[in-house]
């Protein structure tokens, strides 16, 4: 049986400052990767939050018809807010517990709609702790963020 796995990952280089964003779609059978693809992008001015929520967006945006898939993230905002408390904003009129406006609102609304469409299973996994598929998405993040470093020829 064919399972589908996107790991995602954000950067920033300050924060705020410039961003990117990284996806790597796996889709395996068993152990066996069969598949592979590659997705980043970036911005000029933005936070490490905001490109966690961006990756993930990025990967449940592009499926073209309603999935099954494990979304793998090392950002514990992105899967508590997914998991945990985006419900309870919702009730709230996109407010938190404390009556303040919910950072992010737009991407979470944005990430909100992205699943509704598919059967998503999160899964957070620690950064930056070897872990083969994360690294990627973290290149990719990185490289997502290039065009946008002072400096940088774009």
């Amino acid at each position: 049986m064919r399972e589908y796995y996107a790991f995602t990952d954000g950067a920033c280089s300050g924060n705020p400052g410039p961003g990117g964003w990284g996806v790597l779609y796996q889709a395996r059978e068993g152990d066996r990767v069969v598949k592979e693809v590659e997705l980043s992008g970036g911005e000029a001015m933005t936070t490490n939050n905001r490109m966690e929520l961006m990756a993930a967006i990025a990967a449940l945006e592009r499926l073209a018809r309603p999935s099954d898939i494990t979304v793998v993230t090392d950002s514990a905002y992105v899967r508590n807010g997914v998991t945990q408390w985006i419900a309870g904003w919702k009730r709230n009129g996109w407010r938190t517990a404390g009556g303040q406006p919910v950072k992010n609102e737009d991407l979470w609304r944005r990430l909100d709609a992205a699943q509704a469409r598919h059967r998503v299973r999160w899964e957070w996994i620690r950064g930056h702790a070897g872990h083969p598929e994360n690294e990627r998405a973290d290149a990719l993040a990185r490289a997502g963020m290039t065009p946008y470093r002072q400096g940088s020829k774009a």
